[in-house]
């Protein structure tokens, strides 16, 4: 089976580390602080929105590409400071890797820092490809990611799988016609509200049975 992961909110908590570099971002430009809980509301569609969300509706075209600018050096910087795998995802990516299943990552975040934040966890090598934001199709919810993946892959839709923590990995795999697992414990769940996934999760360890079940 190909199982397709999303990142931020997902297999890592990186909550803190984004939190820090938008209010970095915002004292470079003068602006204050804000909110943790604010900015982690702002996550989900990549870098750009995220800046532009964080910058208010007031933000110019030059401000928001300065903010960005900046916000993406800092990041860069600092974006292993306070990030961690969330408990037991290591364990459960050596459990899927163990059991042949071909695991990759579909993230909105910039590709080359989302490839050395999951090698600098350790967990890089588990995944066969890493498509980020950046990429040469569109962000997240576009389909075209989880397409290319199953085209490396050589998996069907119906052996497809896609586990996030946001409506937008809903959206995603609904545009591909895939199945999503949503996972209760990342950093907008409450989104699935209005986008509910196929089976929501509340552990790491709890994929391994599901998949069991629903293989």
């Amino acid at each position: 089976m190909l199982i397709i992961f999303d990142l931020d909110g997902t297999l890592i908590d990186s909550s803190r580390d984004l939190a820090i570099s938008v209010n970095a971002m915002r004292e470079h430009l003068g602006m204050p602080p804000l909110e943790p809980l604010l900015i982690h509301s702002y996550v989900g569609n990549g870098a750009a929105m995220l800046v532009r969300r964080s910058l208010g509706p007031a933000v110019t075209d030059e401000m928001a590409e300065r903010g960005l600018a900046y916000f993406l050096k800092f990041y860069r910087a600092h974006a292993l400071q306070h990030t961690r795998c969330y408990p037991g995802i290591p364990e459960v990516l050596e459990e899927l890797w163990q059991q042949e299943h071909k695991l990759a990552i579909l993230t909105n975040k910039p590709t080359k820092i989302s490839t050395d934040i999951v090698a600098g966890l350790g967990i890089g090598r588990y995944f066969f490809h890493i498509y980020g934001g950046d990429s040469l199709f569109g962000k997240k919810p576009d389909p075209e990611g989880i397409r290319l993946l199953r085209e490396e892959a050589g998996e069907p839709t119906g052996n497809t799988l896609m586990v996030g923590d946001s409506a937008v990995d809903v959206q995603t795999a609904r545009n591909a016609g895939v199945r999503c697992c949503g996972v209760g414990w990342g950093i907008q769940p409450e989104s699935f509200e209005l986008n509910p996934p196929d089976f929501l999760i509340q552990s790491p360890r709890e994929l391994i049975g599901e998949l069991e079940v629903r293989s």
